[in-house]
C-alpha cells in the first residue's frame, strides 16, 4: 500500500519523521492487500520485445475461442510508486503454497472479472535482463510470470484486448509478508536503516528515483493472491511477452512465404 506523508521543509526533518514511524508504517503495509496505482513512476518503455521464451510453458491451446498469452505481472529490483523494491525470492514460498493464484482483470474479485485460473493458468518466476521486458536499463530481474489460457466465453472483453495487443502493464495483487526500511541517512540513530539501504540499493534500476526519494521499503517476502491486467499499474515494467497463436502464426505465414519465393527462385 501507499503510505501517506506529511510535508516536511527539510529532508532531515522527512527522514526523522519515517524513522519515529517506520513500525506503524510497515504494520500498515502488512495490513493491507496490495493493488496497482493509478501513478506510475520512472522513464517508462524503451521498446517491447514481441515475444520472450524463457520459463517453463504450458501447452499452446490458443484457437478461434481461446488465446495463450504470457504476460509479466510483475518485477524485481526496481522501486514501484508505493516506494516498494521487490526482493528476489519473494514470491517462492507463496508460490508452492498457494493453489487458487487467478489472472483478473484490474484487481476486481468478481466472476466476471477472472481473466484465467486453475488449469488454465500457470505461475512462476523467471530471470531476465530489462531490456528483454522493455526498460532501457542494465541488470537483471526476476519476473512474476503468468502463462493464461484466456477463453473468449470466460471474459470476452479481455480475450479482446489481449487479442489486439492493447495489454501492456500488469499489477500483483498481494499481501506484504517480510519487509525491511531502507534510509540514505548517516543519522547515527538510523543505522539500521542505512544498512538495508547499502544491502538492497545497489540492485536497484530506477537508481535516480530512489535517490530523488531518499528511501524505499524492501519487500523480501509477500503472499501472491491474483495477478492483474491494468491500463497504469505502480510498476511500469510488466508488459504481455506473448499472445501465443497470432505470433505464431505470423511466424508460420513468413515462413510459407519465404519457403514459396525459395521455390519460384524469387528474392
Amino acid at each position: 500500500m501507499k503510505i501517506s506523508i506529511p510535508k516536511f521543509e527539510t529532508q532531515e526533518e522527512l527522514f526523522d519523521y519515517l524513522a519515529k514511524n517506520v513500525d506503524e508504517h510497515i504494520y500498515q503495509k502488512k495490513l493491507a492487500i496490495k493493488n496497482a496505482d493509478p501513478v506510475s513512476i520512472g522513464q517508462g518503455l524503451w521498446y517491447i520485445m514481441p515475444d520472450a521464451t524463457k520459463g517453463e510453458t504450458m501447452k499452446d491451446v490458443s484457437s478461434d475461442n481461446n488465446i495463450q498469452v504470457k504476460v509479466v505481472i510483475n518485477t524485481t529490483n526496481i522501486m514501484d510508486s508505493h516506494s516498494d523494491v521487490h526482493i528476489k525470492g519473494l514470491w517462492d514460498k507463496s508460490l508452492t503454497e498457494n493453489t487458487r493464484i487467478k489472472h483478473i482483470q484490474e484487481h476486481e474479485m468478481k466472476f466476471d472479472k477472472i481473466i484465467a485460473d486453475k488449469e488454465d493458468l500457470k505461475a512462476y518466476v523467471s530471470d531476465f535482463t530489462w531490456k528483454e521486458l522493455g526498460y532501457d536499463s542494465e541488470g537483471n530481474t526476476e519476473a512474476l510470470v503468468f502463462e493464461s489460457n484466456v477463453k473468449r466465453d470466460r471474459n470476452t472483453d479481455m480475450f479482446q484486448e489481449y487479442k489486439d495487443g492493447n495489454v501492456d502493464n500488469h499489477s500483483v495483487g498481494m499481501r506484504y509478508v517480510k519487509l525491511y526500511f531502507a534510509m540514505n541517512s548517516d543519522k547515527e540513530s538510523h543505522a539500521a536503516y542505512k544498512d538495508a539501504w547499502n544491502k538492497y540499493y545497489p540492485s536497484v534500476a530506477n537508481k535516480v528515483d530512489v535517490d530523488r526519494k531518499g528511501y524505499f521499503y524492501a519487500v523480501t517476502e509477500a503472499k501472491v493472491i491474483e495477478g492483474s491486467a491494468v491500463v497504469n499499474g505502480s510498476n511500469f515494467v510488466t508488459p504481455t511477452l506473448s499472445t501465443g497463436k497470432r505470433i505464431k502464426e505470423e511466424v508460420i505465414e513468413n515462413k510459407e512465404l519465404d519457403a514459396v519465393k525459395a521455390f519460384l527462385g524469387l528474392d
